[in-house]
């Protein structure tokens, strides 16, 4: 069970592109960094029918054009099927994304998970990729797009990671996702659903619904979470 369970989790874990560190809900990344000279704070729970993860990711801005993220995330299954993740990542853009126009950047981050058993192996990954966004309709629908590489610690093995994403604007308020997302080593997942802005442009709350395509039962997620974004950091 503790086997099987470790095994369910990197995969959803380790094989996915940049895993979960996008603007929540996404998990493909977009061309825009939190507020310059302040933070954000984005935390979640992902639910499975046999496990769960919490994760809180802390990010800045120092400098205007250099967000790092650091922060983590507890996954339990049956006991004591446990670990924690670490996540560290960096990035920076090359063109900001204006309304009805286009923004690039480059991200760079290494993600360690340590299982809570005496006999687990600590795995890990190194990854990189680009995130490029494109606005139109006045802003009212964004795509993104991802194209990246990660290297497991493990095993040394290398990937090709993607996502391709869409957001559009229903209500001054609300806001429906979707994307999908994978590598060249694995089935593709995808997840859908909304974003509320509680007070817009400074507290969302939001709910997905994901799956591998092809729609495997125990590897289906339902998600709930919070982004709070200030203008300025006390």
């Amino acid at each position: 069970m503790l086997m099987r369970l470790t095994v369910k989790a990197l995969c959803l874990v380790l094989c996915w592109p940049a895993a979960a560190w996008a603007a929540r809900p996404f998990i493909t990344d977009d061309a825009r960094l939190t507020t310059a000279g302040s933070c954000q704070v984005e935390t979640w729970s992902r639910r499975y029918s046999d496990r769960s993860e919490n994760w809180a990711l802390p990010a800045c801005n120092p400098t205007g054009n250099l967000e790092i993220t650091a922060g983590g995330a507890a996954l339990r299954g049956a006991d004591p099927a446990q670990s924690t993740d670490v996540v560290v990542q960096i990035k920076t853009l090359f063109k900001s994304l204006p309304a009805d126009g286009w923004g690039a950047g480059v991200a760079l981050g290494h993600l360690r998970q340590r299982p809570h058993a005496p006999a687990g192996v600590e795995q890990g990954q190194t990854y990189l990729y680009v995130p490029v966004s494109v606005s139109f309709g006045n802003g009212r629908w964004v795509t993104h797009t991802n194209l990246g590489w990660s290297r497991d610690r493990a095993s040394g093995q290398d990937q090709l990671t993607w996502g391709m994403g869409l957001e559009m604007q229903l209500h001054q308020r609300w806001m429906w996702i979707g994307e999908t997302f994978g590598n060249d080593r694995q089935q593709p997942f995808w997840q859908t659903g909304l974003r509320y802005q509680v007070v817009p442009d400074r507290l969302q709350v939001d709910t997905t619904w994901g799956a591998p395509l092809g729609w495997r039962s125990s590897q289906n997620w339902l998600s709930f979470g919070l982004r709070w974004t200030p203008e300025k950091f006390p």
